[in-house]
């Protein structure tokens, strides 16, 4: 005690907080929880169960990482009771090369939600071509829960290499659902969804939607970097654009309020930085939600899995003091 009494008195100067460091979205309320203890409950999400609203949201696959990746981050969600979505796995459509890497149901166990992710190209092509059994067994094998379709004009039209969209992508997913049964969800890639497209979504029968809005990861901007330098700088303007993640939150509060939503869940994601983002936005959301994150768990997924169950650890940990201890200010708005 002594000791820390003498740490208190040194570190006091050093543990000044002014006004402006306030995070002004909750309301701090320490007379009515107790410290969080014990394992999380589990809730129903995406066809299966969860402990944590956190999901880890597509990133990789077909590269000589990326199963070393999925594999932790599969432990993870076993673990501490997440659920994950894969990377595109159209690497894997019409070759095993690569299967393996996506192959983690034995990882993240049978509870867990995990989705394959094809981009909606593929689908159109899929669809154009009357041939809808790569997709449905590729599904199948991985003992996926569902599939993504990731819809991406824009990275498509800013890669050197991009296919070509021939279809409005609400077509082709309203087609998919109606010539199949396999649990939906859909994702933007970096650039979220304006009001009219987001409204389209939930209207239909989706097991969820995935924000992936602007904020975070941008694979639009991403594929800018692999372009020439006179390319890159006169399309760069093209990658700045979109929609974050409150501002399509409060858009999709509104359409739930209006009757419009057929859509089961959301995942809320794109800036997503930390517990506390993730928290104050599944917390506005008037739908079922999680919040999801991906270069964060990417990041610390390369090592090994000691650094990743670290990270995570930190991550429940403050998500159950948050809950417990915060309050949404209702007079908060964002700048």
């Amino acid at each position: 005690m002594k000791q820390r009494k003498t740490d208190h008195l040194e570190l006091a100067l050093l543990s000044q907080t002014g006004i402006q460091s306030k995070d002004r979205r909750f309301i701090y309320e320490p007379m009515f929880c107790t410290h969080p203890v014990g394992e999380d409950a589990a809730f129903p999400f995406m066809g299966k169960t969860m402990r944590l609203p956190i999901w880890i949201s597509s990133m990789t696959g077909g590269t000589e990482y990326a199963g070393h990746i999925n594999r932790n981050l599969a432990k993870a969600c076993r673990e501490f009771g997440m659920g994950m979505g894969l990377g595109s796995c159209r690497a894997i459509l019409e070759d095993d090369t690569y299967f393996d890497q996506f192959n983690i149901r034995q990882y993240i166990g049978a509870d867990q939600p995990l989705y394959a992710n094809l981009g909606i190209s593929q689908v159109e092509i899929a669809l154009k071509n009357k041939d809808l059994g790569p997709i449905l067994r590729m599904v199948e094998r991985l003992d996926a829960d569902g599939l993504f379709i990731h819809v991406n004009p824009l990275q498509e039209w800013l890669q050197p290499e991009g296919d070509v969209i021939e279809r409005p992508p609400i077509e082709t997913i309203q087609e998919f659902l109606e010539r199949t049964r396999i649990p939906l969800a859909v994702k933007e890639v970096g650039q979220g969804f304006g009001y009219q497209s987001l409204k389209a979504l939930l209207k239909m029968p989706l097991e969820a939607v995935e924000f992936a809005a602007f904020g975070g990861t941008n694979f639009a901007k991403i594929e800018l970097e692999r372009s020439e330098p006179v390319r890159k700088k006169l399309l760069e303007p093209l990658a700045l654009l979109g929609n974050d993640a409150y501002e399509m939150l409060t858009w999709a509060n509104e359409l739930y309020d209006s009757g419009e939503v057929n859509c089961k869940y959301l995942i809320i994601s794109g800036g997503v930085k930390s517990y506390l983002d993730g928290y104050y936005l599944v917390e506005k959301s008037k739908m079922p939600a999680a919040y999801g994150m991906a270069s964060p768990f990417l990041q610390h997924a390369r090592v090994d899995y000691e650094m990743l169950q670290e990270f995570v650890s930190y991550q429940a940990n403050g998500y159950r003091v948050a809950k417990n201890y915060l309050r949404l200010n209702p007079d908060f708005l964002p700048d």
